[in-house]
């Protein structure tokens, strides 16, 4: 085995390894449910009320008034960490109460091309 390929191998072990998942930002499943994407959804507002007030994790973290950990949970959208309850409340702490809302709309079927 060259360099190169031990190289790949070590790299592979550490990104498989479950101790280094915590900054991967999750995606919603292919057919997520209502409360995945409203969970999503806050956790996007969060992040982009981050990035809007160029805050630090640890600034958002004292903000909301929970630990840097769950921030970045926040942060990464691991939603299945949190329930939406908590998540408004968070937000809430955040943002104009009056900002944070959720919309039901009906799912919009698209037409099938034959």
């Amino acid at each position: 085995m060259n360099q190169k390929e031990k190289s790949f191998k070590e790299y592979l072990k550490e990104i498989e390894d479950p101790k280094n998942n915590r900054e991967v930002n999750y995606a919603l499943p292919e057919n997520p449910t209502v409360l995945q994407v409203a969970k999503f959804e806050i956790c996007q507002e969060i992040l982009g009320y981050k990035s809007k007030n160029n805050l630090t994790r640890e600034q958002v973290a004292e903000k909301m008034g929970i630990s840097k950990a769950e921030t970045e949970d926040i942060l990464f959208c691991h939603i299945e960490e949190f329930t939406l309850d908590r998540l408004v409340e968070y937000a809430s702490k955040l943002l104009d109460p009056v900002q944070v809302k959720v919309i039901l709309e009906p799912k919009l079927v698209h037409a099938k091309a034959i």
